[in-house]
């Protein structure tokens, strides 16, 4: 059993560790109490649409339809990645409502590499860094007003990233 003395004086140690309890206490508090609030209000996992293999499959796996090219929706990605296991890629669109993003290496293993929720009010733009395994088209897939609009661009690689 410990004894608490109280004529012990405060040191920095003693704060620092009540400090430390009082913010892991909010921490357990916070991820048991309030994040499943926030888990329950987002959609399920698309774990179907991850395992596809092909960019058309993982498109209808995730939306169940397909997505017209937009010139509005604006895909940057270098024309030539010098290594597949980074090549940076981001999208801009000037579409109004937009309520997901979804990024595809055709010639992936799996097709699709990423998916984003939108949440209202929020700019939808977008950079991520994709892991290629060779030379193939990227195709960005932006859900506006309940419609999927697209772009694509080809990216060639010259150092492979998956498995590569």
């Amino acid at each position: 059993m410990r004894t608490v003395h109280t004529d012990l004086p405060a040191t920095r140690r003693l704060i620092l560790r009540g400090a430390g309890a009082i913010a892991l206490t909010g921490l357990g508090i916070m991820s048991f109490g309030i994040a499943p609030v926030f888990a329950a209000a987002n959609d399920k996992y698309p774990d179907d649409a991850f395992k596809q293999k092909g960019a058309a499959d993982a498109i209808k796996s995730l939306y169940g339809r397909t997505a017209e090219p937009s010139d509005k929706v604006k895909l940057d990605a270098p024309e030539i990645a010098e290594n597949g296991a980074v090549v940076p890629i981001s999208v801009t669109t000037t579409l109004a409502d937009v309520t997901s993003i979804a990024f595809l290496a055709s010639e992936n293993p799996n097709a699709l590499a990423a998916v984003y929720r939108i949440p209202p009010g929020t700019l939808p733009n977008v950079a991520n860094r994709l892991k290629m395994a060779k030379t193939c088209d990227v195709i960005v897939i932006v859900e506006a007003g309940g419609k999927l609009y697209s772009a694509t661009k080809e990216v060639k690689v010259t150092v492979g990233g998956c498995g590569g």
